[in-house]
């Protein structure tokens, strides 16, 4: 199609093809194609609604209709020929329409603009992937209640300043990224809701005088209701500001087990094997296993959160209504979604393949004097000392079991009346380590009665 003919899509002010800089700088089909089954089926709702109400002729509509199928029929096969001429995916599906069906496809856009027509098309299109991300969300809840459940009584390190501070279990530890990643969840779940409101029959900013059912269109296409108030319904762009909010920061949940798998793997640790599917080799090192996927996964967090402040830049600044800045709001969002659900698959394979050594666990838990506040608390519980005092105590015993290189159960129980004379042969119940993780039944804690608990409570939530 030449440059006069994608002109007229607009209309007759202009009498002059764009230049090739401009078509440039002001197409968008290269990434906005991506919305053509959500254009296409918003077209089709408007469409048939306009009929219902008597704006076009029925026959109009299902020619319409017809056309629209062909169009993403063509789409789908990869059969459609797309155009920088002709600017974005409404003004393409548009035109081919039209050497669809003819006339009737001019009837299309009464009623409506490209401006609402946008809204709902990425709308819908958000909306979509937060369903998709709630589904990763939940597939890979389901791999790390796997690990919890196989190891609710396997005894590991657990770090404050990464360091070693109390033993907790492995189960505990997979728990605590099932919490997270709920909290994902019901953020993508909250998004959606908020999003879940139609702004097609906005038009261009003022509504239309056209005696439209906006309530009819919005059914057909999922949503709630319509959007309340026109001038926001074509300038509002929060739905992707809080997807790609809710995606920043379950990226960085990713990240942070990422880290924790790299540091686990390593030959420092030895805690964990991740599978031959997400390492590799080095070129030149045959002994080594790199955690690739888990150190690329840990970097993905860069582009979502560089996606979130890019757009949320793009926004910050612009007036009511619709601004051109607009089109600057989708190669952001689809990078990060992308980014998203390829992260959440791969760890989902990485936890569910991670193979656990339980002896380095729990030799690293029982290193590092990792029970002494078990000791602090029994001389609290059972000698009736100030909490401050039974600190210092167990303080005055850590240094002295550092100084014989040995860990505090190691300690003969002489040694340990020296510090204090009331000490009993009773405090070694609370030093091993097993000990230490069973006694934690507070509500929360690391008990692997309570650890069960909560992957029971999870499954049943799950399904």
């Amino acid at each position: 199609m030449s440059k006069t003919s994608a002109n007229s899509m607009w209309g007759g002010r202009f009498s002059a093809g764009p230049d090739a800089i401009m078509e440039a700088i002001n197409a968008s089909i290269e990434f906005d194609k991506r919305l053509a089954p959500q254009d296409i089926a918003g077209s089709r709702a408007h469409a048939a609604m306009l009929a219902v109400c008597g704006i076009i002729s029925e026959a109009d509509a299902k020619a319409i209709d017809a056309g629209l199928v062909q169009v993403q029929d063509e789409i789908t096969r990869g059969d459609f020929a797309f155009s920088t001429a002709l600017e974005d995916i409404h003004m393409n599906v548009e035109a081919r329409l039209r050497e669809i069906i003819g006339a009737p496809a001019g009837r299309l856009h009464t009623a409506r603009s490209r401006n609402d027509q946008v809204a709902l098309d990425f709308r819908l299109w958000v909306r979509e992937q937060c369903d998709a991300a709630i589904a990763g969300l939940e597939a890979l809840m389901r791999a790390f209640l796997g690990q919890a459940e196989a190891g609710a009584d396997w005894v590991m390190p657990g770090f404050t300043h990464l360091q070693t501070a109390q033993p907790v279990t492995w189960g505990h530890h997979m728990l605590a990224y099932v919490e997270m990643f709920a909290r994902d969840k019901s953020r993508f779940e909250d998004a959606r809701r908020r999003m879940n409101e139609c702004p097609l029959g906005a038009a261009a900013l003022a509504g239309t005088s056209f005696p439209i059912d906006r309530h009819a269109t919005a059914a057909v296409l999922g949503f709630d209701r319509p959007t309340a108030n026109s001038l926001d319904s074509v300038s509002d762009r929060d739905f992707a500001l809080e997807f790609l909010s809710s995606s920043a920061i379950c990226a960085t949940h990713l990240s942070r087990f990422a880290e924790e798998l790299v540091i686990w793997s390593s030959a420092q640790f030895r805690f964990v094997r991740m599978s031959d599917r997400f390492s590799t080799g080095s070129s030149i090192m045959p002994q080594k296993r790199n955690p690739d996927a888990a150190e690329l996964l840990r970097a993905k967090l860069g582009r979502i959160l560089g996606a979130t402040v890019a757009l949320f830049t793009v926004i910050k600044g612009l007036p009511l209504t619709y601004s051109k800045d607009m089109q600057e709001d989708k190669e952001q969002v689809f990078d990060a979604a992308d980014t998203l659900m390829l992260g959440l698959a791969a760890m989902e394979g990485m936890v569910r393949d991670l193979t656990t050594n339980r002896e380095a666990l729990e030799a690293a838990a029982s290193a590092g004097f990792s029970t002494a506040t078990d000791l602090a608390d029994w001389l609290v519980r059972e000698l009736d000392l100030p909490f401050r005092e039974a600190h210092h105590v167990t303080g005055a015993l850590v240094k002295l079991a550092e100084d014989k290189g040995c860990d505090l159960p190691d300690l003969s129980l002489a040694e340990m009346q020296k510090t204090h004379g009331q000490i009993t042969e009773a405090v070694y119940s609370v030093l091993g380590v097993q000990n230490s993780v069973a006694s934690r039944t507070s509500y929360g804690g690391t008990a692997p009665e309570n650890v069960r608990a909560r992957v029971a409570h999870w499954k049943e939530v799950l399904g």
